[in-house]
């Protein structure tokens, strides 16, 4: 597909052969995709303003230009409306900065997937769900925006499922992980804002991540005590990761609005609490003993500005997770770009 717009006259066809033709040339997910008809593409570049071959970003390793046509195409195939390709533009931009590191993200065995946060009143305007089932099914624009990021690296850049991403297990953000936070419910200023935004400002942050992990806690009822909570769960990862995304219920900040605790003062304090417990190990899947001198412990974030706090999910229930950054962050990093108009 990097040398095709998938849109021209001859695909012109019944819906059903169409869908099969995309099967056939290997441009899908694995899920049916909506044909990109020429006037489709043509809404989506005019949605965002965009000439076809303004350039987005590229990928040097790859040696592959992705431009605003391809991600337009893309988003068609992906479902998404118009008003959504603000959105998607931004966050390929993200994702296209050397430090988030697209090729090595896309072909690692430890199955790394883009996790896209959208911050600012663009989130509410496109629809974006932050709240119930923030990382499942059900809303068109998380669902959508995130799948077409993945069928960009795919058809774009390569990144085929067992051919140049050899991810051993995978998990279901590899097809989808996009959201945004639950401000009704936060105690405290959006990601964007927190990166140097201006609150009527809109951006996308993404980042490389391995998949969530749910923790529950229900008795927790100071800050410290579920800060606590969070720190074993993460102590299971090991030491010196970059970054490490945390995303917090309503119910449990709801703990952290009652007690007046700013978010930095809760990453400084969860930052000090998550400590590595593996250190007896030479590395989370060695061999214990073998002659190896246990290690004195260490933070499992190098510092506190590698916690993404965030506030996202329903407003029942507590329960959080955790989502560690692939490759522990140390040679990819969260990148956040503004989203423009």
């Amino acid at each position: 597909m990097a040398e095709h717009t998938l849109s021209s006259p001859e695909h012109r066809v019944d819906l059903a052969e169409a869908i099969e033709f995309y099967y056939e040339q290997g441009w899908t997910d694995g899920l049916p995709v909506v044909p990109a008809t020429p006037e489709r593409v043509r809404l989506f570049l005019d949605a965002a303003r965009r000439a076809p071959g303004d350039v987005v970003g590229t990928v040097p390793t790859r040696g592959r230009t992705i431009t605003a046509e391809k991600v337009a195409v893309n988003a068609v195939l992906a479902g998404c409306k118009p008003e959504y390709m603000p959105v998607l533009l931004a966050a390929i931009e993200a994702m296209t900065v050397p430090e988030f590191n697209w090729h090595g993200s896309l072909a690692s065995t430890m199955g790394s997937a883009p996790m896209i946060v959208v911050s600012g009143p663009v989130a509410e305007r496109i629809g974006m769900n932050g709240g119930v089932n923030v990382f499942g099914p059900g809303n068109r624009a998380n669902a959508t925006i995130g799948r077409a990021v993945r069928l960009i690296i795919i058809n774009v850049t390569g990144g085929t499922p067992g051919l140049l991403d050899r991810a051993t297990l995978g998990h279901g953000g590899k097809y989808s992980m996009c959201f945004t936070e639950n401000m009704e419910h936060s105690p405290w200023e959006p990601l964007h804002v927190q990166r140097g935004f201006s609150p009527e400002e809109s951006a996308v942050t993404a980042m490389a991540v391995q998949g969530p992990h749910q923790l529950g806690d229900h008795a927790s009822n100071t800050p410290e005590m579920l800060l606590d909570i969070f720190a074993q769960h993460m102590s299971v990862y090991g030491a010196g990761h970059g970054e490490f995304a945390v995303v917090i219920s309503p119910e449990h900040a709801l703990v952290f609005r009652n007690a007046g605790w700013s978010k930095r003062r809760a990453a400084e304090y969860l930052y000090r609490a998550a400590i590595s417990r593996v250190s007896e190990r030479s590395a989370i899947g060695g061999a214990a003993g073998q002659g190896q001198q246990a290690q004195p412990p260490k933070n499992v974030v190098a510092t506190a500005d590698g916690l993404m706090l965030l506030v996202a999910g329903g407003d029942a229930g507590g329960f959080s997770s955790l989502i560690p950054t692939w490759a522990g962050g140390k040679i990819s990093r969260s990148v956040t770009r503004k989203v423009q108009g």
